[in-house]
Order: structure tokens, then sequence, then C-alpha cells
């Protein structure tokens, strides 16, 4: 894959709880540059719509990163973000819910933020936090939800469970297109991840990942 090809994958990201309107702006720069996509913090999306290239894809995180906030604030948080200018959003399922087995309460609460925005919703599982069984039935609830992708990670949990693996992106791409997203920092774990079926990858290496694809 020539890094083109491989740059219009990767949503380059921004998201550490530090996250300054300088660091936003040198991600938005280095994805124009590059064609990447850019992922930042919801309160940063507005001024990077008003001023970014119609070319960018802006997309923003909702719920980020442990999922735990209501339904209605997460509905309300997802249009406003769509209505600030982003062109897709990353939705963090609760965890506590899905493993308590209330597999229909983590459906209905993302078809509902689905519903509430024209734009396309990824579906946040953190796989690194569940067993495969869970990882199926959350699959299924975002596949029930008509979202547009499953991703595997926030890369805020715990830290030895927090990345994206290649076992978790076949299993997952069984059910929806998969953004492959925590730990990803090169080009050689990037294209794995792609061969093992992810059709986006979420890095806040992705210059360095583009460093090391073909031209």
């Amino acid at each position: 894959m020539d890094r083109r090809d491989l740059a219009a994958r990767i949503d380059h990201t921004v998201l550490g709880p530090e996250t300054t309107p300088k660091d936003v702006d040198r991600v938005v720069e280095e994805a124009v540059d590059h064609g990447m996509n850019v992922c930042i913090p919801p309160c940063y999306v507005e001024a990077t719509a008003e001023k970014a290239p119609p070319t960018l894809t802006v997309g923003t995180v909702i719920g980020f990163p442990h999922g735990q906030d209501t339904s209605r604030i997460k509905r309300e948080a997802a249009a406003s973000a769509w209505k600030s200018g982003a062109d897709e959003l990353d939705v963090v399922i609760n965890v506590g819910r899905l493993k308590a087995g209330d597999t229909e309460a983590v459906s209905d609460e993302l078809a509902a933020i689905v519903a509430s925005v024209p734009i396309p919703v990824k579906v946040i599982i953190e796989a690194g936090l569940l067993t495969d069984a869970e990882k199926h039935r959350a699959c299924e609830a975002a596949v029930d939800a008509d979202a547009a992708m499953v991703k595997t990670s926030t890369g805020f949990a715990d830290a030895e469970r927090r990345g994206a693996t290649v076992a978790d992106v076949a299993l997952m791409s069984e059910y929806l297109p998969v953004k492959a997203s925590g730990g990803i920092g090169d080009y050689e774990t990037t294209i794995r991840m792609i061969e093992a079926g992810a059709e986006r990858i979420g890095a806040s290496a992705g210059v360095e990942v583009l460093a090391g694809a073909p031209e």
C-alpha cells in the first residue's frame, strides 16, 4: 500500500487530557499536509472546522474515554459535535452495562445516538476489557444500532489491555468495518491491522506511520 492510499485510512489523533489548541493545530496541519483525517476533542471541533480545508475529515469522540455518560448526554453531545462541524463520531459504549449482560441497553443507546446525527458513527467497544463473547455481543449491538464502524479501543484503558490486536480486528471485521486504534505507532503494525481486516487506523503517530510506507 502506497503512502497516499494509506494516509486516507489514518485518523491522526490527539485526545489526551492535556491537549491544547496548539496541539490540535499541529495535528490538523500534519493531517492536511499528508492527506490524513483528524480525530480531536469535542471542544476544538468548531474552531477546527471553521478554518480547516473542506477536504479534511474531522472526527471527534463522544462519551470518551469511559462511556459512562447518560444516554441523553451522549445524544446531545453527538448532535452538538455534528452542528459544530464534525464529519464523524467515535462513541464509547457503556462497557459496564455490556459486561453486566444488558446488551439491549447498549444497543438502544447506540441506536439513539446514530439516529440523532446524519454523519457516520463509529462504536468504540474497548476490546481489551472484554472477553471474546462480550466482543461479539458489542459488535452485534453496533450492527443492530446501524453504526458505520466498530473501533477497537480508546487507548486510555488499563495500560496492559488498551491497544488494538490482530485477533480483535479479525473478530470485529466479521460484523462491520473496523477502525484499529491504540498502540499503533509504525507502518509494520499498521499493515498487520489492515491485513487482519481494518479499514481505518487511529493513531497519534500518523506521521511516523506514513514515514515507513512506500511512496
